[in-house]
């Protein structure tokens, strides 16, 4: 059951650039809400009538927690509400699950990493690791959610998650626990018939020239292009922000747009009409696991991190750079 109510706002807060939390006080919703499901947020401006569907983020008593990106009208204008001031929202919506009753005999390892990079990485880094870690401890569940490498980093310190797989080119992560799984670089991702697929390497400047998607705001590969554009002195043009890889592959291969990937994930894409130049002077990156310093390790989350470690010594990704 679904309710429509005029929730209260208790706390907002920004967690990055382009990203927000709300905190919400409700009647019933926090109470039935289960763990996969979202709620619809109204706008105040009646000139917007489709509500903004927001995946719960935690619930605490009667209190819940959504958070967002500011992509458009409606959820900027969320961002500006302040504490104090009512939204009208419905839910839970979705179907959500029962992690007792799909947990009840195992324990669970809570594993993060999302919004732009990370779910793209999840393409390379999780379907074969998983697969061979169930096969080898079917008794131990890992739990996996979608967030930006920074603030899957910040749900690690906070112990909403256990573990992280980050691109770990952030200022501050030493201070975590972490584990070096891949050495990579940016590579720049044309269709075979692109006017650049030819070079060997590509500069700023010629990027420069081309139609770019760049990935949502948030992610750390966003960060490290900005600043090697700007630092050589030219503006991107950018068309499009997105973390979803098939939107940006499908549009890669009109043979119009440019985008960026790592040098690890292209060979799985090189069927797909798509090639990877790699940049001049090259961006490298580091991909990894990350974990709160100080945390007590189970037995379980020492053998994930065991095999996962073990996993890609034996199955490196790309050849040492």
């Amino acid at each position: 059951m679904s309710f429509r109510e005029n929730a209260k706002i208790i706390k907002t807060g920004c967690l990055g650039t382009g990203v927000y939390e709300i905190w919400f006080e409700t009647s019933d919703i926090a109470k039935a809400a289960k763990p996969g499901q979202f709620i619809s947020v109204y706008s105040a401006d009646g000139s917007r009538l489709l509500p903004r569907p927001i995946s719960i983020c935690a619930i605490v008593d009667n209190k819940l927690r959504i958070v967002y990106r500011t992509v458009g009208a409606g959820t900027k204008e969320f961002s500006s509400m302040k504490e104090g001031e009512s939204l009208s929202i419905q839910g839970p919506l979705g179907n959500g699950y029962d992690v007792n009753a799909t947990y009840a005999s195992k324990d669970a390892i809570i594993f993060g990493g999302g919004i732009g990079i990370p779910p793209m990485l999840s393409t390379v880094f999780f379907p074969e690791l998983l697969i061979a870690f169930h096969d080898q401890y079917p008794e131990i569940a890992v739990v996996l959610e979608e967030y930006g490498s920074v603030r899957a980093c910040n749900l690690v310190q906070d112990d909403t998650l256990d573990l992280a797989l980050v691109n770990m080119e952030q200022y501050n992560i030493d201070k975590f626990n972490k584990a070096l799984l891949a050495n990579d670089q940016v590579v720049f991702c044309v269709s075979d018939d692109h006017r650049l697929a030819d070079k060997e390497v590509v500069t700023t400047k010629e990027m420069s020239k081309e139609s770019l998607i760049f990935f949502n705001a948030d992610s750390v590969q966003n960060q490290l292009l900005k600043t090697r554009f700007e630092t050589d002195g030219y503006v991107p043009d950018i068309i499009m922000r997105s973390s979803q890889i098939y939107t940006i592959l499908q549009l890669v291969k009109t043979c119009k747009y440019g985008s960026f990937l790592y040098s690890s994930m292209t060979d799985r894409f090189a069927s797909s009409g798509i090639k990877g130049i790699p940049l001049s002077p090259p961006i490298r990156i580091k991909i990894g696991i990350v974990w709160k310093k100080g945390k007590y390790i189970s037995d379980n989350m020492q053998k994930f991190l065991n095999f996962t470690k073990m996993y890609y010594r034996e199955h490196p990704l790309i050849q040492k750079l």
